[in-house]
């Protein structure tokens, strides 16, 4: 809703059944499509990439049998040879685990069309976040694999707005996503010490 929400602001779409009916959205690191499918569904022209083979497998399986037509390849946003440029992109949980975020964001910039949006959501790099993100869902609750996360990846959001200032695009908006353990919720909330969520314009 979060992202459906802002780009129906940005693009001042209408409200109906379909409100992203022709948005080309590009989702990276799409996974097996938890995200790309929601948004084709809102009508939006999905492409998912994903540099895991298997997770693409999965995405193009999970699609066909729920009769949506989602473009997915196995690429990386720096070997994605695409002539094509999209209204939006979703950087959702991936640039944390990049090995050269400024190169990757560069790449994805590439792709977005002027006045296109990009979203970026991710961990910050703070004590609180080590904990959290690592020793508690790793090694406490197991909710992710031993090893998913590095800490010396995540990102600071002044890094990642001085990152995207440079690739032309300015940030618009960022707000801090808080996990409630007993209600098992995510909302938008002031805790800014571990997710954030951001969404920048191209120049």
């Amino acid at each position: 809703s979060y992202i459906k929400e802002n780009i129906i602001k940005t693009f001042k779409l209408n409200y109906n059944t379909k409100p992203l009916k022709n948005i080309k959205i590009l989702d990276i690191g799409c996974g097996g499509g938890l995200l790309s499918e929601p948004m084709c569904r809102l009508g939006a022209k999905v492409t998912g990439i994903d540099a895991s083979d298997k997770n693409i497998k999965i995405a193009k399986l999970h699609s066909k049998k729920n009769n949506l037509q989602i473009n997915y390849f196995c690429s990386s946003p720096e070997k994605f040879n695409i002539k094509e440029k999209f209204d939006v992109i979703l950087n959702m949980e991936i640039v944390e685990h990049v090995e050269d975020v400024g190169f990757f964001l560069k790449s994805c910039s590439k792709l977005l069309k002027k006045n296109g949006i990009m979203f970026v959501a991710t961990l910050n790099k703070t004590l609180k976040s080590y904990i959290f993100a690592i020793v508690g869902a790793e090694y406490i609750l197991r909710w992710l694999p031993i090893g998913t996360h590095e800490w010396e990846k995540f990102v600071k959001p002044e890094d990642l707005i001085l990152i995207l200032k440079k690739n032309n695009l300015k940030l618009d908006k960022i707000d801090w996503m808080n996990f409630n353990i007993l209600t098992n919720k995510w909302t938008v909330g002031n805790d800014k010490s571990v997710n954030y969520i951001a969404m920048f314009v191209k120049n």
